[in-house]
């Protein structure tokens, strides 16, 4: 959580554009007599230290930068200091931030003396508690030197938190300042640098209104109150009762057609027999694991548009933490956690022959054997991690979610996944994939990430009993423990360039 905002001010809080253009206008003019009708021309003006900008765009000397520059602001102190609009949503924002306890500051690179008028002017002066510029004799101008003042004014003698600050601004100069520091840097593009610039310039992030700016801030600084137990109860129950009586539903059904087929059916085609316990049991093995894995789309098509509409907000949500888009080594690494994982995990449990002990497990793995391999694979591959994972992630995890923090909310969900399943080995399983797959969903900002990490899980799972019998030898310690480090490299590296927890 970032308790430390630095805000640039121009292209960023405010709309300076009339009064710096036009103060621009009137230096190129009156001191140079060049006219420069087109005031979109200027923009370019915006952001950078004006001295700089009147002998770069204009090829003059540094002596008549001076000159072009005490020119300008012979006009900006008394007229182009009010030519200026406050975005809609800024004042709000800061309030709000202020409110939750956030320490705000101003770096930027117009003087101090200026920032501190038109901060007075818009009424927002009080929510700064540092407030930093250039000053008038040339000095401190760069982006740098504004943001190393800025920290030393915030930390003092300590050593700068860099996990706990962000520099908030809208040209270039913004993010080469905040990287030349270590921190992060919250690019707008609403301002007065487009999105090639600020992409360029390897923004952290990249929002596109106050009001994303608004909400992205905010992220993790939401105010959980105590809820009631009832309301959590119901939050998780309901949906998961939903999705429980679609199951059964479907398998009384079922179950009910079958009865009728079997008695119309002769002897020798009967689908139901029976054993030498005198209990009637299905003929064929696929019949029963077919009607389970209709209940799962039953008790998913309950429970879709609870689903939909929770995972819709979620993504919302995530977006914010989301705007820049991930770097392609980001899904090798993914790519190397979720093959990690699911390959050692699954090994480790055949080698300590934890699975043998588990009687529920065993009952499991018969039935999933007997089943013929194309129905196994759509109906544990496809069909049932998508049930669950609308269900766990979409409903459950983005639930708890509203009364707790991410961290407890991953604890409480992924407890939630490990006892479903009934038995301890895929409770154990199902309790450890739960956390990587809900740390990709936060991680990526979308549902497809624990969704393909869940179809992936159970199709090697179930495989990986087929290949298991004709191939002992992958069952292997060495093995194992490389596809285990596998996993750790590749959390490691996905937690070295984003921390999501």
């Amino acid at each position: 959580m970032k308790n430390y905002l630095l805000f640039d001010l121009d292209g960023t809080l405010t709309d300076p554009k009339m009064g710096i253009c036009t103060c621009v206008q009137y230096a190129l003019k009156e001191e140079f007599g060049i006219e420069e009708p087109d005031l979109d021309k200027l923009e370019p003006f915006i952001g950078p230290p004006l001295k700089e900008s009147f002998m770069q765009f204009y090829h003059l000397t540094e002596e008549q930068g001076d000159a072009a520059l005490a020119k300008y602001r012979e006009r900006f102190s008394t007229v182009g200091l009010y030519e200026n609009q406050m975005y809609p949503g800024v004042a709000n924002m800061l309030q709000d931030l202020k409110k939750r306890g956030l320490t705000l500051a101003i770096a930027s690179s117009k003087p101090t003396v200026f920032v501190e008028k038109i901060l007075q002017h818009f009424n927002i002066y009080q929510y700064f508690d540092v407030i930093v510029g250039s000053e008038l004799d040339g000095t401190r101008v760069n982006k740098e030197e504004v943001v190393l003042e800025a920290l030393r004014r915030l930390f003092g003698d300590k050593p700068v938190d860099k996990e706990k600050v962000y520099m908030i601004g809208d040209r270039k100069f913004d993010v080469e300042g905040a990287h030349f520091f270590g921190l992060e840097c919250v690019a707008v593009s609403y301002g007065y640098g487009d999105m090639e610039e600020l992409k360029a310039a390897k923004a952290d992030y990249i929002v596109r209104s106050v009001e994303e700016l608004h909400e992205f801030l905010l992220r993790g600084l939401e105010e959980f109150k105590n809820p009631k137990r009832s309301q959590i109860l119901f939050a998780l129950a309901y949906p998961f009762i939903l999705f429980v009586l679609g199951q059964m539903l479907a398998s009384t059904v079922l179950s009910a057609i079958v009865n009728f087929i079997n008695d119309a059916l002769p002897q020798d085609k009967k689908l139901l027999l029976m054993n030498d316990a005198g209990k009637l049991e299905y003929a064929n093995p696929n019949i029963p694991v077919a009607m389970e894995f209709v209940g799962f789309i039953v008790g998913a098509f309950l429970i879709r548009k609870i689903a939909f509409s929770m995972i819709r907000k979620a993504r919302k949500s995530c977006f914010l933490s989301h705007l820049w888009p991930t770097p392609k080594k980001h899904y090798l690494f993914a790519v190397m956690a979720t093959l990690g994982s699911v390959v050692g995990l699954n090994l480790g449990i055949s080698l300590l022959d934890i699975a043998a002990r588990s009687q529920g497990y065993r009952l499991v793995e018969e039935a999933q054997m007997a089943v013929w391999l194309p129905l196994g694979i759509i109906g544990y591959g496809l069909i049932t991690p998508f049930a669950e994972e609308i269900l766990f992630r979409g409903i459950i995890y983005n639930g708890v979610k509203k009364y707790f923090k991410p961290m407890p909310a991953l604890f409480m969900s992924a407890a939630i996944f490990g006892m479903y399943h009934g038995n301890t080995v895929q409770g154990i399983y199902a309790f450890i994939m739960a956390f990587l797959m809900i740390y990709l969903y936060e991680y990526f900002g979308d549902f497809k990430a624990p969704l393909f990490v869940h179809i992936f899980s159970n199709l090697f799972a179930y495989v990986l009993m087929f290949i298991s019998q004709v191939a002992p030898w992958i069952v292997n310690q060495y093995i194992c423990l490389a596809f285990l480090l596998l996993a750790v490299a590749g959390v490691y590296l996905l937690n070295k360039d984003r921390k999501v927890f």
